[in-house]
């Protein structure tokens, strides 16, 4: 347990200035999840099997992984506003702040250190993980369902909150067919997919354009980045040997005949 706490607290500690002096909110996340794996660890060192699980299902698992969801939905690349939608928020952060400081030393101050009795001791006799489960479905039964309650609650909210009706029918396939055959009408788009990379040609890299039936490479086939970075790669010198090749076939048709 001393090792562990020697190797695993300098880490923990780096990893919440990290978390806290982080840019990035991913980097924050991450920084998190040392921290609370860090923490599931000091658990387990010290017999506590129900807390080192909970710790690496609920908090890892769950609430960590829905903190990287949202980030992911929000988007990782997007910058924050730096602009108060409330006024006077960053007084109030301060305030709040000050008195939390407070409280907090105030009851660190009061906390007295006895003996120490040990987990051998301080277990039921069944066992950690029986002796919680016994606490929770008899003597804390009634905050239990409540708190089971409010999490469906809230599980259903979001659900009805990120629900959204469908203004217009939707599409048939008659409609998609005849709404692309209006815009090759119009503006000229390809009714049909596009050509794929290496189509006809004799290699099928992404970069190799497809080759048209006239034998004329089909720019739709190769993606914009390469031709802008001109990365994609010539087929003149397959079309000319292609060429020769026709020819001779040619001849030696002629030939026979």
């Amino acid at each position: 347990m001393t090792a562990a706490f020697w190797i695993l607290a300098p880490v923990m500690v780096a990893s919440a200035l990290g978390m806290v002096v982080a840019r990035k909110a991913v980097h924050s996340a991450l920084m998190l999840a040392v921290v609370m794996v860090s923490l599931a660890v000091l658990y387990a060192a010290q017999d506590a099997p129900f807390l080192f699980a909970v710790q690496i299902i609920v908090y890892t698992g769950a609430v960590l992984m829905l903190f990287l969801f949202v980030l992911m939905l929000v988007g990782v690349d997007s910058s924050d506003s730096l602009v108060e939608t409330l006024r006077g928020q960053r007084a109030a952060a301060v305030v709040l702040f000050t008195v939390f400081a407070v409280l907090l030393v105030a009851g660190i101050a009061q906390t007295s250190v006895g003996v120490v009795v040990g987990l051998g001791e301080g277990q039921v006799p069944d066992g950690n993980v029986p002796g919680v489960a016994r606490l929770l479905f008899s003597k804390y039964i009634f905050a239990f369902e409540v708190t089971g309650a409010l999490l469906i609650t809230a599980a259903l909210g979001a659900m009805v909150l990120a629900h959204r009706e469908r203004l217009t029918p939707k599409p048939t396939q008659r409609d998609l067919a005849g709404q692309r055959m209006r815009d090759y009408a119009d503006r000229g788009v390809h009714p049909g997919p596009l050509p794929s990379p290496g189509f006809f040609a004799r290699h099928n890299s992404v970069d190799t354009p497809a080759l048209l039936p006239d034998g004329t490479p089909s720019e739709l086939s190769i993606s914009r980045v390469m031709r802008a970075r001109g990365t994609v790669r010539d087929v003149s010198g397959d079309q000319s040997a292609k060429r020769e090749i026709e020819a001779d076939t040619t001849q030696i048709k002629g030939g026979e005949q």
